[in-house]
């Protein structure tokens, strides 16, 4: 409990991860820990800005992989690598397994090019735990379907969806130990019920 820990959320749209975001902040701070809560793209005023043009404006999956880097460097020397010395727990929705998903599974970039830019970026930085919210695409789609102005990633197709998920899983299996799989077809309850156990465990 001395070291200050940096936990993200991951999953495709419709998992319902940042429903349990706040949640699972609150709980953290419920032990008496200073918990700072930050989201990708975005985070820093830049982030937030090139997240409204990654979320809106059609572009080359490259030019999108790295924007979504760009601003994750900037959130990681503005926001979380300062958060961390103090002592403040970081809790993210997303960070590069996101990218690794959405713009490697989904996109088709050369993961060899991620690896490159993950490097980069942050050679010297992984989250501690990493939450996986895994769901079947056709539950996760039927979710967003109540939605009423969705972004132009959550317009995608299934077949899109599915790959960002097979990839999700692969990160998962590459390095199992950062993850916390969650069965996101669970009831929201249900859920909680698992992070409990997860938060115990911190």
């Amino acid at each position: 409990m001395n070291k200050a820990k940096f936990i993200t959320f991951e999953g495709v749209d419709g998992a319902g991860k940042s429903t349990h975001l706040a949640w699972f902040a609150e709980t953290l701070r419920q032990r008496g820990l200073e918990v700072l809560v930050t989201r990708e793209p975005g985070g820093t005023a830049l982030g937030e800005l090139l997240r409204e043009i990654l979320l809106r404006q059609p572009m080359h999956a490259e030019t999108e992989a790295m924007l979504m880097f760009a601003a994750r460097l900037e959130h990681i020397e503005q926001v979380i690598k300062p958060a961390l010395q103090r002592g403040t727990w970081v809790v993210s929705d997303r960070f590069s397994d996101a990218s690794f998903a959405y713009q490697g599974g989904g996109r088709g970039v050369q993961l060899s090019k991620l690896e490159q830019l993950e490097r980069w970026v942050h050679a010297d930085l992984q989250p501690d735990v990493t939450l996986l919210f895994d769901i079947p695409v056709e539950v996760a789609r039927q979710r967003l379907s109540n939605n009423a102005t969705l972004d132009r990633f959550e317009q995608e197709q299934g077949s899109f969806f599915e790959k960002v998920r097979q990839a999700y899983l692969d990160r998962y299996k590459k390095t199992p130990l950062r993850f916390a799989l969650i069965d996101a077809r669970q009831t929201p309850e249900q859920v909680k019920v698992d992070l409990t156990k997860i938060v115990a465990l911190l």
